[in-house]
């Protein structure tokens, strides 16, 4: 088993106020995901990590009772369980990105839907998975109100998220590598991701390099720390000053069977 590391923090609301973290980690016995429940604009409707911690434990049970199941096949159930489970209708239910990384004795498989990206290290480079459709509707200005978000949710003109609708799992960007090819793999929420896509602050090397000399928590510091310099968004625009973070690594290289993460 390989060896794996990982950090989580809160982040703040909307409001600034602080509230607890929506990401959420499993670790399985040859499988990993990560989830980053969406922070709700509608306060009748449950928070993102109401629903990403269900998504989440109904993905976990799944992938334990069918190890070898299509990663699409597994989420496309998942999803529809949480929904009738909870009565959650499309476009008035929470919602969650999904980040998975599963491995076997010959390869390892990986699945990213939304903006939760899994970026994997070996003899074939750097190969960052990503789900970057949300991100350009931002750049482009199409999500300015929660309207707007709720008429591009899972519609083939928006994004693709985890919500009431199983199909989006169909839209997810998937990747399989050789087992012996894989050096090592990165899961961040976009908490994390944003230090590299729109702070600069270091490259996806330079992440795996800081997690694995000083640990996953390094990494959350250099972020937050960019972020109180710039405590209004004048220089990084964005909806809030602090997000959740969580960032996982799986380290192949290592292969110590350890597990160290936060309480």
């Amino acid at each position: 088993m390989p060896e794996i590391v990982f950090a989580e923090r809160a982040g703040v609301g909307a409001d600034g106020h602080p509230r607890p973290t929506e990401d959420h980690v499993v670790v399985l016995d040859n499988a990993v995901l990560l989830l980053d429940g969406a922070t709700s604009s509608d306060p009748s409707l449950p928070p993102g990590g109401w629903y990403a911690e269900r998504l989440a434990r109904r993905l976990a049970d799944d992938l334990r009772a069918t190890p070898e199941a299509d990663l699409t096949d597994v989420l496309t159930t998942a999803i529809a369980a949480v929904t009738t489970e909870n009565e959650l209708r499309p476009q008035r239910s929470p919602s969650s990105t999904v980040a998975a990384v599963r491995w076997h004795e010959d390869r390892v498989d990986t699945l990213v839907l939304a903006d939760s990206p899994v970026v994997g290290f070996g003899g074939f480079g750097v190969d960052v998975v990503s789900d970057d459709r949300l991100a350009g509707l931002r750049r482009r200005g199409m999500l300015q109100t929660g309207a707007d978000v709720r008429r591009r949710r899972n519609a083939h003109d928006g994004f693709w998220v985890a919500e009431a609708d199983p199909g989006a799992a169909a839209h997810a960007v998937k990747r399989s590598w050789p087992r012996a090819d894989v050096d090592a793999v990165l899961l961040a929420s976009d908490g994390v991701s944003i230090g590299v896509d729109q702070y600069a602050l270091f490259d996806w090397r330079e992440v795996l390099a800081t997690t694995r000399a000083d640990g996953p928590d390094a990494v959350l510091d250099a972020v937050r720390t960019a972020e109180k310099q710039d405590p209004d968004g004048e220089r990084w625009p964005r909806p809030k000053r602090h997000d959740d973070q969580a960032l996982v690594l799986v380290d192949f290289a290592a292969c110590s069977g350890g597990i160290q993460g936060l309480p």
